[in-house]
This record gives structure tokens, sequence and C-alpha cells, in this order.
């Protein structure tokens, strides 16, 4: 039994029933997704929890999409990185990763051709000052947990412009948060993957609605194999037995929801205060204290009129946004040729999670008028605004400080019938789509493992070992073989 239906309990589920077991999923919501959940208005449109984006280094994800035979629900994007220009309005700076070239070498290739953002001493600093993570790989990552990315920098000499150009929107992309709270071991992760694998960093959106286009085929897959989904089933209490096993989850309608195995698969903000008092002294559990989830602001704005956008994702660079898209463009269901609907993700949002909606919308307005200089103006005298959504998430996903990675727990606990699942678990994604579902993986097989021996699809365990393969069920596909 799951208590979360989001990507990493639907994942978990979807993996065990492959491998007998019949999975029941408890959703608090009345939507699948948890932290890709979207609802729909009154005119139909759909609003999203978050801007979310596929990356080609997903192998998990791209896994479950092909097992699901929905791979055609991934629209991939041109193989490049654009930047809106901080000093200019209305320009952006691409990166271009060339198809001819493997990794490294085209992303060299594309770092080495944009000369906008750095000069190339610049670029010569900031590649001698990553020549440490490259030579000496995940050790030398794992090792950079204990600092932000500021504090590395000026461990190794980067130039602060790097920082103003690079980092700050690459660590609002990756955790919603700035240069000087980030670990620089997330950074690490990512630039590694980027840059290790051809199409590691080429992008897709999804077709749709998360809910609709992603969880809904991953609950009819396991339903069709036996599983059960409950949505409105909220988690209020876990029961114990005398010996300190699960004996039920206590649900706030008052039932008691009972199975053989239990999971949570929620995020570990809400999950703590769950944890019954005699599970809270175990170290596993204690540590979990140190984990905080980050706030985040999604922003949904429809237009009267079609600006002037490409089909991608875009890094804003400004104080208030982090990325943003055209979704009337990028999203085969929200197309529109006439009108624009840009989805914005409103980060960091410590200190406008509390705010009202028009005040955010105030803002962000006032960003859009140097994205959009001949467009959009912050009074709104070009193009009017026909409606907005404004989704507030004050706890998203864990917030990825220094020495967080220490406190992560492993997808097995010490409670004998109770297992956990969330990006917030030890795998190798962290905070992220893919963390979430290879984190549901790693829950399945350890279930799998300690109940009855089978397996679930061969993948990299946390520290990048190999788990079995269940013979009725394909091996990975490589992710060079990535089209689009």
């Amino acid at each position: 039994m799951y208590a979360g239906g989001g990507l990493a309990g639907l994942s978990t589920a979807k993996y065990l029933a492959d491998a007998g077991h019949q999975p029941v999923v408890l959703e608090a919501r009345d939507v699948l997704g948890g932290k890709v959940a979207a609802w729909r208005d009154e005119d139909g449109d759909v609003y999203e929890t978050g801007l979310h984006i596929f990356f080609g280094a997903y192998p998990n994800v791209q896994n479950l999409f092909g097992e699901l035979g929905i791979n055609d629900r991934l629209q991939w994007k041109e193989h490049s990185m654009i930047f809106a220009s901080r000093d200019i309005p209305g320009q952006f700076s691409r990166f271009d990763f060339p198809p001819w070239l493997p990794a490294p070498w085209n992303g060299i290739f594309a770092i080495l051709r944009n000369n906008d953002m750095l000069t190339f001493p610049e670029k010569v600093q900031f590649a001698l000052g990553l020549l440490p993570a490259i030579i000496q790989g995940q050790p030398y990552v794992e090792k950079q947990d204990d600092k932000t990315v500021t504090e590395w920098m000026r461990q190794q000499g980067v130039p602060a412009r790097v920082n103003d150009e690079v980092f700050i929107a690459m660590a609002k992309a990756l955790n919603f948060i700035n240069p000087d709270e980030l670990s620089m071991q997330c950074v690490l992760i990512a630039l590694n993957r980027f840059l290790q694998e051809t199409h590691g960093s080429k992008m897709a959106f999804l077709d749709g609605s998360p809910p609709e286009r992603l969880c809904a085929p991953m609950a009819e897959y396991m339903k069709a194999k036996g599983g059960e989904v409950r949505t409105g089933a909220r988690l209020q209490r876990i029961e114990l037995d005398s010996g300190g096993r699960v004996a039920g989850f206590r649900l706030s309608d008052g039932s008691l929801a009972t199975a053989d195995l239990y999971v949570s698969a929620m995020p570990v903000d809400p999950l703590k205060p769950l944890l019954p008092e005699a599970w809270r002294a175990e170290p596993y559990f204690s540590k979990l204290d140190a984990l905080v989830g980050v706030p985040v602001i999604n922003v949904h704005i429809w237009f009267d009129q079609k600006l002037s956008t490409v089909d991608h994702l875009l890094f804003s660079r400004s104080d208030l946004l982090s990325v943003y898209a055209d979704m009337s463009t990028c999203c085969k269901e929200y197309a529109d040729e006439e009108r624009s609907m840009l989805e914005l993700v409103f980060a960091p949002a410590e200190a406008w999670i509390g705010r009202s909606d028009e005040d955010i919308i105030a803002a962000t307005m006032t960003e859009l008028e140097r994205l959009f200089p001949g467009e959009v103006a912050a009074d709104g005298s070009k193009a009017s605004i026909r409606k907005y959504k404004v989704v507030k998430t004050p706890r998203s996903v864990y917030k990825t400080v220094p020495n967080c990675d220490l406190a992560r727990p492993s997808q097995r606990s010490p409670i004998s019938n109770f297992y956990l699942a969330g990006d917030f678990t030890k795998q190798r994604y962290l905070a992220s789509m893919e963390g979430a579902v290879f984190s549901g993986k790693l829950a399945a097989q350890a279930i799998a493992q300690d109940w009855n021996g089978r397996h679930v699809p061969q993948q990299h365990s946390a520290d990048g070992a190999s788990a079995r393969v269940d013979a009725k069920l394909p091996a990975p596909q490589p992710v060079a073989a990535l089209q689009g």
C-alpha cells in the first residue's frame, strides 16, 4: 500500500505490479501527480504545479515511457540551451549542440561558439576550475556537497562573472534557489550528465497535462495487473502493532487501510509529522529533519495576442523568474497560433509565497517587459492579459543545500514492512522527475528482494551497481538512441 500518488508512488506501484504484487495507491488530492499535478479551469485550460521538462539524461523516465507505449507524447526540441540577455532587452544567447558530434565534444563546441556570455579567458578559467571533477569523477563530485556553488567558485578561482552569467540561472532551474545556497554537488551532477551523454541536455515537453498524459497511463497499467488507485484518501496517522511495525494507514475519514507492506511516497515535509513517535529516535528517521522543501510559484498568463517566442524552454536570467516557455507553441495540447500562454517559474519564491496573486502577476509583468520590450508593458498597454493562474507550492522538492545529502534515506527503512520512495530518498538524480521515478524503481527492487525474490527491470542503483533483470521485461535502451 502506497501513500502518495505522484511519480514516485506510481513508479513503485508500476514496477511492483510487474513483479507480481497487487499495489494500492492512496492519493490525498482528487488528482494524481503530486509535484506534477495539474488542473483544468472553467474554460478547460490546464494549469500546472510546475514547468516540467524532460531531459535526455533521464534514462529511467525514458524507459518508463517506452514500457507504457507512450514515447510519442514526448515533444523533443532542438538541442539547444537559450538564455535571455541580461543587458539587451528582447535579445537571447544560444548554446547549440551539433548533432554530428558526440559528448563531450558537442558541449565543448556549444560553449566555445557562444561569445555573448563569457569571454575566452573566462571560459578557460571556468574549465580549469572544473578540471578536478573531470579527472577525478564521482568521488570528487560527492566531496563537494559540503560547500555552496559560490564557495566552490572562490576555492577554484572561477571568475565572478561565471556566477552572474551561468550559475544563477542554472541554480534556479535545478533547485529554485541561488548559488549562494545551492550545494555544488548538485551542479556537478547535472554538468556531469550533460557533458558525458550526447543527448543529456536535450529537452522535451510533455504533449499535454501530466496527470492525463503520464500519470493516467501509469495508473491504468498498474490497475490492469490487479492494482488499485484511490484519490481523496488522505493519510492521517500511521498505526503500529505491538512490535512497532505498521499495522495500517489511518485515513482522514477514520477508516483503516491495511496491507502486507507499506510505502510512503509522500514528499518529505508532509511525511515528517506523520512519523510515529516510537520511530523518531531512530537515526534513519531523525535525519529527515535536515531535509526541507523549497517554495516555488508557477505562473500562467494567457495573452490576447501571439508573442515573439521560440519553440523551446528559455532561461530568463532575471531576479524573480527562473525559466519560462510559451506553451501555446511548445505543447501540442495547448497549441494556439493566435494567442500566447506563458508558463513561468517564479523563483526564488521565499519572499513571495505569502504575497497576493495580484502582486506576483504585477512583478512578473515587469520582468516580461524586459523579455518582450516591443510586445509587453508592465502597465498592460501592449499585449493584454486575458486571464492568469498562480499556483503556489510552499514546500516543493527538497532544498539541496550543503551536507543535506547525508540526511537522505535509502528506500529500505529499519521497519521491516515500511519503505520510502521519493526524490528526497537516496538516488543519483537528486530532486527531479527522474529522481522520483528512479526512487520508485529502487523501492520496488528492495521490496521484491525482501519479500519474493523477483526483480524490476535493470537500472543503476544508488551507488551505480546494476539490479537484476526480470526476463519478461525489456532491458533499458541507451540514452544515445533518443530521437527527435
